[in-house]
Protein backbone atom coordinates (compact mmCIF):
# COMPACT_ATOMS: atom_id res chain seq x y z
CA UNK A 1 0.00 0.00 0.00
CA UNK A 2 1.21 3.20 -0.92
CA UNK A 3 1.53 5.90 2.59
CA UNK A 4 3.04 9.02 2.68
CA UNK A 5 6.60 8.04 4.43
CA UNK A 6 7.14 5.60 1.43
CA UNK A 7 6.81 8.63 -1.09
CA UNK A 8 8.99 10.99 1.37
CA UNK A 9 11.54 8.15 1.37
CA UNK A 10 11.53 7.55 -2.03
CA UNK A 11 11.92 11.92 -2.15
CA UNK A 12 14.75 11.86 0.69
CA UNK A 13 16.53 9.29 -1.41
CA UNK A 14 16.52 10.79 -4.88
CA UNK A 15 17.35 14.32 -3.79
CA UNK A 16 20.52 12.66 -1.20
CA UNK A 17 21.47 11.12 -4.89
CA UNK A 18 22.09 14.78 -6.26
CA UNK A 19 24.91 15.54 -4.33
CA UNK A 20 26.61 13.30 -6.78
CA UNK A 21 25.76 15.54 -9.24
CA UNK A 22 26.80 19.24 -7.25
CA UNK A 23 29.42 19.46 -10.49
CA UNK A 24 27.27 19.44 -13.12
CA UNK A 25 23.93 21.29 -11.05
CA UNK A 26 27.01 24.32 -10.44
CA UNK A 27 28.36 24.01 -13.71
CA UNK A 28 24.55 25.01 -15.46
CA UNK A 29 24.39 27.68 -12.55
CA UNK A 30 28.08 29.19 -13.74
CA UNK A 31 26.37 29.31 -17.48
CA UNK A 32 23.45 31.21 -16.07
CA UNK A 33 25.43 33.31 -14.40
CA UNK A 34 27.84 34.54 -17.48
CA UNK A 35 24.21 34.41 -19.54
CA UNK A 36 23.06 37.46 -17.29
CA UNK A 37 26.14 39.15 -17.04
CA UNK A 38 26.99 39.33 -20.44
CA UNK A 39 23.33 40.76 -20.94
CA UNK A 40 21.72 37.64 -22.36
CA UNK A 41 18.07 36.35 -21.04
CA UNK A 42 16.62 33.15 -19.67
CA UNK A 43 14.72 31.08 -21.52
CA UNK A 44 12.24 28.46 -20.27
CA UNK A 45 10.32 25.66 -21.87
CA UNK A 46 8.62 22.39 -19.97
CA UNK A 47 5.03 20.43 -20.71
CA UNK A 48 2.67 19.85 -17.93
CA UNK A 49 4.09 20.03 -14.36
CA UNK A 50 7.28 20.89 -16.20
CA UNK A 51 5.80 23.88 -17.63
CA UNK A 52 4.69 25.22 -14.03
CA UNK A 53 7.86 24.49 -13.05
CA UNK A 54 9.31 27.42 -15.66
CA UNK A 55 6.59 29.65 -14.25
CA UNK A 56 8.06 29.51 -11.01
CA UNK A 57 11.77 29.45 -12.05
CA UNK A 58 11.06 32.62 -14.14
CA UNK A 59 8.90 34.74 -11.68
CA UNK A 60 12.05 33.85 -9.15
CA UNK A 61 14.54 35.46 -11.58
CA UNK A 62 12.31 38.28 -12.37
CA UNK A 63 10.63 39.86 -9.58
CA UNK A 64 13.02 38.03 -6.80
CA UNK A 65 13.84 34.82 -4.54
CA UNK A 66 15.48 35.68 -1.12
CA UNK A 67 16.62 39.25 -1.22
CA UNK A 68 15.57 42.65 -3.31
CA UNK A 69 17.43 43.10 -5.98
CA UNK A 70 17.12 44.36 -9.75
CA UNK A 71 15.24 42.17 -11.72
CA UNK A 72 17.17 39.52 -14.02
CA UNK A 73 15.57 38.73 -17.74
CA UNK A 74 14.00 35.61 -17.89
CA UNK A 75 10.77 34.57 -19.84
CA UNK A 76 8.70 31.15 -19.42
CA UNK A 77 8.05 30.41 -23.25
CA UNK A 78 4.73 28.22 -21.06
CA UNK A 79 2.55 31.43 -20.65
CA UNK A 80 1.22 33.23 -23.15
CA UNK A 81 -1.66 31.57 -23.99
CA UNK A 82 -2.76 33.25 -27.23
CA UNK A 83 0.28 32.35 -28.62
CA UNK A 84 0.48 28.64 -27.73
CA UNK A 85 -3.27 28.51 -28.34
CA UNK A 86 -2.61 30.23 -32.23
CA UNK A 87 0.33 27.96 -32.88
CA UNK A 88 -1.07 24.50 -32.23
CA UNK A 89 -4.23 25.51 -34.20
CA UNK A 90 -2.39 26.82 -37.26
CA UNK A 91 0.80 24.38 -37.08
CA UNK A 92 1.24 22.00 -34.45
CA UNK A 93 2.90 21.81 -31.02
CA UNK A 94 5.20 20.15 -31.89
CA UNK A 95 7.21 23.78 -32.90
CA UNK A 96 5.60 25.91 -30.17
CA UNK A 97 8.24 26.82 -28.29
CA UNK A 98 10.73 26.30 -31.27
CA UNK A 99 8.81 29.01 -32.78
CA UNK A 100 9.10 31.20 -29.82
CA UNK A 101 12.99 31.05 -29.26
CA UNK A 102 13.17 31.84 -33.51
CA UNK A 103 11.08 35.25 -32.67
CA UNK A 104 12.69 36.81 -29.48
CA UNK A 105 16.14 34.66 -28.34
CA UNK A 106 19.69 35.48 -29.55
CA UNK A 107 23.11 34.05 -29.50
CA UNK A 108 23.27 35.80 -25.86
CA UNK A 109 20.67 33.77 -24.38
CA UNK A 110 20.28 30.26 -22.66
CA UNK A 111 17.12 28.48 -22.97
CA UNK A 112 16.64 26.30 -19.85
CA UNK A 113 14.74 22.98 -21.18
CA UNK A 114 12.84 20.88 -18.87
CA UNK A 115 11.43 17.42 -19.54
CA UNK A 116 11.09 14.67 -17.20
CA UNK A 117 12.10 12.04 -19.78
CA UNK A 118 14.07 14.15 -21.90
CA UNK A 119 12.24 12.97 -25.05
CA UNK A 120 8.79 15.69 -25.40
CA UNK A 121 9.17 16.18 -29.33
CA UNK A 122 8.36 20.00 -28.51
CA UNK A 123 11.42 20.09 -26.29
CA UNK A 124 13.67 19.03 -28.31
CA UNK A 125 12.77 21.09 -31.57
CA UNK A 126 12.90 24.15 -29.09
CA UNK A 127 16.70 22.88 -28.35
CA UNK A 128 17.48 22.42 -31.77
CA UNK A 129 16.07 26.16 -33.15
CA UNK A 130 17.98 26.81 -29.77
CA UNK A 131 21.85 25.69 -31.02
CA UNK A 132 20.82 27.10 -34.33
CA UNK A 133 20.68 30.50 -33.44
CA UNK A 134 24.10 30.08 -31.23
CA UNK A 135 22.47 29.57 -27.72
CA UNK A 136 23.20 27.62 -24.70
CA UNK A 137 20.85 25.55 -23.89
CA UNK A 138 20.48 24.12 -20.11
CA UNK A 139 18.84 20.61 -19.56
CA UNK A 140 16.87 19.46 -16.58
CA UNK A 141 15.93 16.06 -17.03
CA UNK A 142 15.41 12.51 -15.80
CA UNK A 143 15.29 8.79 -16.53
CA UNK A 144 18.56 8.41 -18.79
CA UNK A 145 18.25 11.89 -20.26
CA UNK A 146 16.45 10.91 -23.27
CA UNK A 147 17.96 13.32 -26.39
CA UNK A 148 17.52 16.56 -24.89
CA UNK A 149 20.12 15.44 -22.49
CA UNK A 150 22.84 14.43 -25.17
CA UNK A 151 21.80 17.51 -27.09
CA UNK A 152 22.38 20.44 -24.29
CA UNK A 153 25.23 22.56 -23.09
CA UNK A 154 25.18 21.20 -20.13
CA UNK A 155 22.46 18.24 -18.40
CA UNK A 156 21.34 17.97 -15.32
CA UNK A 157 19.52 14.21 -15.18
CA UNK A 158 18.01 13.45 -11.83
CA UNK A 159 18.43 9.65 -11.13
CA UNK A 160 15.15 8.89 -11.09
CA UNK A 161 12.42 7.27 -13.39
CA UNK A 162 9.25 8.51 -11.40
CA UNK A 163 8.24 11.46 -12.69
CA UNK A 164 6.66 13.28 -9.08
CA UNK A 165 10.64 12.66 -7.82
CA UNK A 166 12.38 13.92 -10.90
CA UNK A 167 9.95 16.87 -10.58
CA UNK A 168 10.67 17.83 -7.02
CA UNK A 169 14.37 17.65 -7.88
CA UNK A 170 13.78 20.22 -10.71
CA UNK A 171 13.02 22.52 -8.17
CA UNK A 172 14.63 22.22 -6.23
CA UNK A 173 17.83 22.99 -8.34
CA UNK A 174 15.68 25.69 -9.66
CA UNK A 175 15.40 27.14 -6.17
CA UNK A 176 19.05 26.54 -5.91
CA UNK A 177 19.80 28.56 -8.85
CA UNK A 178 17.50 31.51 -8.26
CA UNK A 179 19.68 31.77 -4.83
CA UNK A 180 22.79 31.14 -6.53
CA UNK A 181 22.77 33.81 -9.29
CA UNK A 182 20.81 36.08 -6.72
CA UNK A 183 24.11 36.10 -4.91
CA UNK A 184 26.33 36.78 -7.59
CA UNK A 185 24.09 39.63 -9.65
CA UNK A 186 22.74 41.40 -7.03
CA UNK A 187 26.26 41.95 -5.10
CA UNK A 188 27.18 44.22 -7.83
CA UNK A 189 28.82 41.54 -9.53
CA UNK A 190 28.12 42.47 -13.15
CA UNK A 191 31.02 42.67 -15.06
Amino acid sequence: MKTFISDLEQHQAVIRQLADYSDVIEAAGELLIKTLKQGGKLLLCGNGGSAADCQHIAAEFVVRYEKKRQALAAIALTTDSSILTAHANDFDFETVFSRQVEAIANEKDCLIAISTSGNSKNILKAVHAAKLKGMTVVALTGCEGGNLGRQATVSVIVPSAVTARIQEAHILIGHWWCGVIEEALSAGNYS
